[in-house]
Order: C-alpha cells, then structure tokens, then sequence
C-alpha cells in the first residue's frame, strides 16, 4: 500500500510516478479520472508503465552487449543483485538472441558503471533510441494442459514436472509470484489472464478453462513468455 501512496502523492504533485506494474497501475488509476493522467507505454505490450500529467517520464532503453545466451530470469536476478528496486525499471525483453531492458534515466549511470556482470559472464551496455522497441510485440508459446484442477500448485507441478510434495517447498522457499506478488497460497485457483512464475521454469499466463472431460479434468490453455 506504501508503494501506491507513494506514486499517487507524485501524481497529486505533477511529478510521474515510477515504473508500475499492472497491479499497481489499476490500484494508482482509482484515485484519479481518466483524463487526470496520461500513460507512457514503451511499446505495444509493455507490461511496466508510467503515469505522467504533461511532461513524459525521462526513460532510456539498454541494450546488454554479450556473446552468452541468457534467460529472463538470468538479467532480472542480476539486476536485484544490485540492490534495485522493481519500480526503477521497465520490462526486459529479449529479442531474436538480443536482450533489452528500460531504465528510469536517473538510473542510468548507476547501471553504466556497477552493472557488466550477468551470472559469472562479463556484459556491456549500450544506450539505444528510446522508440526502437516501440513496435514489438511479446511472443508467446501456447500451451494446453490437463490437470485435475486449475489450483495454481497443480498446474505448478505440471509445468515443472515435480511432485505435488516438492511444489509445496517452491511456495515456502518463494519460488512462486502470482500477478506481481509473492505468492504463498498453494490452494489458489487460477482465473483468466492471471499472470505467475515459477522460478527457474518461467513465466506464464492462464488464459481460460477449455473444457472439462467426462473423467472431471480440466483442459486448460495457458501461454508460455519467451
């Protein structure tokens, strides 16, 4: 709650707010009418937005400089180990082997000078037009699945090919986020369009039940990011 109070207060004030996830972009919305803000989309799908009144948000856009193949959570686990905060960047974005990420300028030469390592691999970075991702759209794999249950901890264990016991440690150990949060209820049932992760397995979002079989399974549709 903090962290809505602290943006809606620099809204109030004609500042923009920091980067927002889309939970805290619909709880920050319900203090203002629509024509009251106005939002910076870096591009097409962009999941972390800015609300801004009149002066957009000053953003730069990196691209990381490497030879080694990396996944999401490789560049986002790096970026924490920098002790950064989620709302001082955007979305990462990886691209036909390229890696992108968007950056509150004011960060800028904090990240230039302390961040050139990915896990143990040497990274370089470099600044790049603001709208060259603007047209980019996220690429997903479609997946469908039979589970016995949309519970989050079923289909958990389905995605990650564990048992039901072991899923239970993932909840424990925080391996879990459900729409940008940390999750530790491992009997919650997924709804449509919820967003969650699975450390070291990815990201996904549930899409909808498909049906239900004679035998009381669900076919559920779910995408992978990529």
């Amino acid at each position: 709650m903090y962290n809505i109070k602290k943006n809606v207060d620099k809204l109030k004030n004609g500042y923009s707010t920091f980067f927002l996830d889309p939970n805290e972009a619909r709880e920050v919305s319900k203090y203002f009418k629509k024509n009251e803000f106005n939002v910076f989309k870096p591009y097409k799908d962009a999941e972390k937005v800015i609300f801004y009144k009149d002066k957009k948000p000053s953003v730069v856009l990196f691209k990381i400089i490497t030879k080694e193949v990396f996944r999401h959570q490789d560049i986002l686990g790096s970026i924490f180990s920098l002790n950064i905060e989620k709302c001082l960047f955007g979305d990462i974005i990886i691209d036909n082997d390229n890696y992108y990420f968007y950056l509150l300028e004011s960060m800028k030469d904090y990240f230039l000078i302390n961040f050139n390592k990915i896990k143990n691999s040497d990274i370089e970075l470099e600044e790049i037009d603001i709208d060259t991702l603007k047209d980019y759209e996220r690429k997903y794999k479609e997946l469908e699945l039979i589970v016995k249950s949309p519970r989050i901890d079923i289909v958990v264990a389905n995605l990650s090919n564990t048992s039901r016991s072991k899923v239970k440690e993932k909840f424990k150990n925080k391996e879990i986020i459900l729409n940008y949060n940390l999750l530790t209820n491992p009997s919650y049932i997924l709804k449509d369009n919820d967003v969650f992760s699975i450390r070291h397995f990815g990201k996904y979002k549930f899409i909808k039940t498909i049906n239900v079989t004679k035998k009381n399974n669900y076919v559920i549709k779910l995408y992978k990011y990529i």
